[in-house]
């Protein structure tokens, strides 16, 4: 039986659609299907897009009020003042210049040279030292190198010629000669006695030697027997300044001096050196003493 009216049609059973536990997915996605995962990405990069877009446009937007901040201070700086002058910022004070500071200062004057020695010997007036036979040669032995000589006897006086042999005498005595100061050494049986005769002038030294004939007188005494009696020894001129200076060397034994017998003209050289040595030292010491002296 059956009430009025058309009846519907019924869809079989197998085919209505199965209902979901939650409904529609909330990211788009259809229900009862795969999440759409493309359009998922293309979301978030929009957002990204969008954040980094802001912080791009702050920066401009500080950078810009910086730059405005920085001109409103130099134009407020620039600015005209009360007297229509500009005013800007004050300049930085001037350094001083290297031609402002202290500069060294030297003397164009030159300083004397030292006195030379020599000046000192080569004129009385200049030559003041004490002298006398001792001062000249001083001490018990002489020591030239490795040789040693013992020293004899030692002589001065004031009578020129008395201290010389064979011609001398007249010669010093023809220059002025002022005194004679000697002195003899013994070594190995060779005795040398050496005389140094004193001038005004060194002029008067040169002739003397120059005209030097026969020799100074040997000295004997203090342990030196008498020698260069009647035979032939070793004669010797020199000068200097004012000095003209003399050597006689030979045997003690008598022996008669060659050409061979090189200890005698060892000796002489020794001899002869030391008396310039000596007398050089006078002009030295005085020289030394003339530079240090205070002016006035």
């Amino acid at each position: 039986m059956s009430f009025g009216g058309p009846q519907w049609p019924q869809e079989p059973q197998s085919r209505q659609p199965q209902q979901q536990p939650y409904g529609n997915d909330p990211f788009g996605a259809p229900s009862g299907g795969t999440p759409d995962w493309a359009a998922m990405a293309d979301a978030s990069a929009a957002r990204t897009r969008r954040k980094r877009w802001l912080v791009i446009g702050g920066g401009v937007l500080a950078t810009a009020a910086v730059a405005a901040i920085v001109a409103t201070a130099v134009v407020t700086s620039n600015k005209s003042g009360s007297d229509g002058k500009n005013e800007s910022l004050p300049s930085a004070p001037a350094l001083p210049s290297d031609s402002a500071r202290p500069q060294p200062s030297f003397s164009s004057v030159a300083p004397a040279p030292p006195p030379d020695p020599k000046d000192f010997i080569v004129d009385e007036k200049k030559d003041r030292a004490p002298l006398s036979a001792e001062g000249l040669f001083p001490g018990k032995k002489l020591t030239m190198g490795d040789r040693a000589y013992a020293k004899g006897a030692t002589a001065a006086t004031t009578d020129c010629a008395s201290a010389t042999t064979a011609g001398l005498g007249a010669v010093l005595e023809r220059n002025g000669c002022d005194r004679v100061l000697r002195a003899t050494y013994l070594k190995d049986g060779v005795a040398i006695t050496v005389g140094v005769a004193v001038f005004g002038t060194e002029a008067e030294a040169l002739k003397a030697k120059a005209q030097a004939a026969g020799g100074i007188a040997p000295l004997a005494g203090d342990g030196v027997d008498a020698f260069c009696r009647a035979t032939v020894c070793l004669r010797r001129a020199n000068s200097l300044g004012r000095y003209a200076y003399f050597t006689q060397a030979g045997f003690t034994s008598g022996k008669k001096v060659t050409k061979a017998d090189a200890a005698v003209f060892r000796a002489s050289d020794d001899l002869g050196t030391f008396a310039f040595n000596q007398i050089y030292g006078r002009g030295r010491l005085q020289a030394s003493a003339a530079a240090t002296a205070p002016a006035g």
